[in-house]
């Protein structure tokens, strides 16, 4: 009777375990579903908000008052992100106490939770807290935004993986690449989409009775402006490539080399140098994956396909904007060939020179600085500023997205640094100076783990075990970190490579297993 009894509450058990296991694979497959949402949809959210925003600062300067603003790229995509946290946390919860879910352990989770610690502290001691906690008006990067990032790249490191993930992650981006090459091509060649009724109409739904988009403002994509653009679509040129390198499939390779050379031409009409310094950079962890793949004719193809597109798309733009060169190539080569000689009229006084004479009297005047750039269109003059202001505060900081209110502007020196005394400076141009100099040196380190430590998790995967579907993920993450040198976070761009950070961590193979890439 006794053993009769231990049977069937053995059964009991393996029967719950099963029903269990059903259950968490019907919570990771949604849980998935959305971030595939939150990444495929959530870059393209271009919606106008007013907002009343109250300064810290007592000013005459519009960017510096109080008053009524408007935003049309990031709070809504920001109130997005928050809604897809919240969903998926409470889902990731439920797995874990009511369905027997684990938590991967792990050291990333001290960097998450430090990092985490880190933004907590420094918006509780910010002297800009409601600042510090929602970020400005027109970025949305304040610690509410950051937290979510750190619990979405959570969120994915502990949930189950289809063997196709990495493909669902490729086609899910494939509407913000194609959506913004037509954005920004009809901006490019002076065709402004905002300037239409019909998508001023669209992007302003949102707005209250009686508001409207402002006169002179541009659309040239779903993200803020050029810098971002271009930062944002180096990074989908490179994982796309990856993606051509590894893919079995010729049509998937077919895709994404044609996707590539879509990304990079976005890129290219983004006129920022930050894109391809990114794309160069790079360059070394798509050797790797090259020399690794399984499948060099495939390769070959796709690289060869990228190429012939490519190549014929940079002279066309380059033809009509000469800029294209100077903020690519000509970075590195320098000249340009695509550059127009103009004549020009010499006088005859330039020829003989003139001359001003003032009175003998000497009037000594202070010298001034030379008006000029420093080294990065001014960004080293403004991270060398925003060091001196890490050293009052280097271990809680001024609170993320707060640099507006507590850079010393108006310094004479500006000059020589930021072309005029009279630029606002309202962001760092440096992720890494702007996560330092808003959460001290603690959330600096942990930020720096976790990008470093996740592109040696994924090389290590990729060199010693072969397992080269981290291959477009590892390469994600090195181009992020690189145009994280010269660009700003934003939700568009920070939100979906924390999630896939987060997926690179979750599909890792591990040992004793292996991964097959269909």
């Amino acid at each position: 009777m006794t053993s009769f009894y231990q049977e069937l509450n053995q059964s009991g058990k393996m029967s719950d375990e099963k029903e269990n296991a059903q259950s968490r694979a019907g919570i990771d497959k949604w849980i998935f579903r959305l971030l595939l949402l939150l990444i495929g949809v959530m870059p393209l959210i271009v919606l106008a908000n007013i907002e009343q925003v109250v300064s810290p600062l007592i000013s005459n300067i519009d960017v510096l008052s109080s008053g009524a603003k408007g935003d049309l790229f990031t709070h809504y995509k920001a109130l997005f992100v928050i809604v897809i946290t919240v969903i998926t946390g409470v889902m990731l919860l439920a797995k874990v106490f009511f369905m027997d879910g684990k938590i991967r352990k792990t050291p990333m989770n001290y960097a998450i939770g430090l990092f985490a610690f880190a933004i907590i502290i420094s918006t509780v001691f910010s002297p800009n807290i409601t600042v510090a906690l929602n970020g400005q008006y027109n970025r949305s990067d304040g610690a509410i935004s950051w937290l979510c990032y750190l619990a979405l790249m959570f969120i994915a490191m502990n949930i189950e993986y289809p063997k196709n993930v990495v493909k669902y992650i490729m086609y899910a981006l494939m509407p913000f690449v194609f959506i913004n090459l037509f954005i920004i091509t009809m901006n490019f060649y002076g065709k402004d989409l905002l300037q239409y009724e019909w998508m001023q109409s669209l992007v302003s739904m949102a707005l209250p009775e009686g508001a409207s988009i402002s006169e002179g403002s541009t659309l040239v994509g779903t993200l803020n402006q050029w810098n971002y653009m271009s930062g944002m679509f180096a990074i989908m040129t490179v994982m796309y490539l990856a993606w051509a390198f590894i893919e079995k499939s010729m049509i998937n390779t077919v895709v994404s080399a044609i996707t590539a050379a879509v990304s990079i031409s976005v890129m290219f009409m983004s006129i920022s140098t930050n894109g391809f310094l990114t794309v160069t950079v790079s360059l070394i962890v798509l050797i790797v994956i090259a020399i690794k793949s399984p499948v060099k004719k495939n390769m070959a193809v796709g690289l060869l396909l990228f190429v012939v597109i490519t190549m014929p798309v940079f002279h066309i733009l380059a033809t009509e904007n000469e800029q294209v060169w100077d903020e690519s190539f000509g970075f590195i080569l320098g000249g340009n060939p695509y550059k127009k000689v103009e004549k020009t009229n010499v006088s005859f006084d330039d020829l003989l020179g003139s001359k001003a004479y003032a009175s003998d009297q000497i009037l000594e005047l202070p010298i001034l600085p030379e008006q000029g750039w420093s080294p990065g269109s001014g960004r080293f003059y403004i991270w060398e500023k925003s060091a001196d202001l890490v050293k009052e505060r280097p271990i809680v900081g001024y609170g993320l997205d707060t640099l507006i209110y507590n850079f010393p502007h108006f310094n004479i020196d500006a000059r020589g640094g930021n072309n005029s005394e009279s630029t606002i400076v309202d962001k760092a141009h440096n992720v890494y100076v702007t996560i330092l100099y808003g959460t001290g040196i603690f959330g600096a380190l942990a930020f720096l783990i976790i990008l470093v430590g996740s592109v040696l998790v994924g090389l290590k995967q990729i060199v010693l075990k072969n397992n080269l579907i981290l291959g477009p993920l590892v390469a994600v993450i090195v181009a992020y970190s690189t145009q994280a040198l010269f660009n700003d976070s934003l939700p568009g761009i920070t939100a979906v490579i924390f999630v896939l950070i987060g997926i690179l961590f979750g599909i890792q193979k591990e040992e004793g297993k292996t991964q097959a890439n269909d």
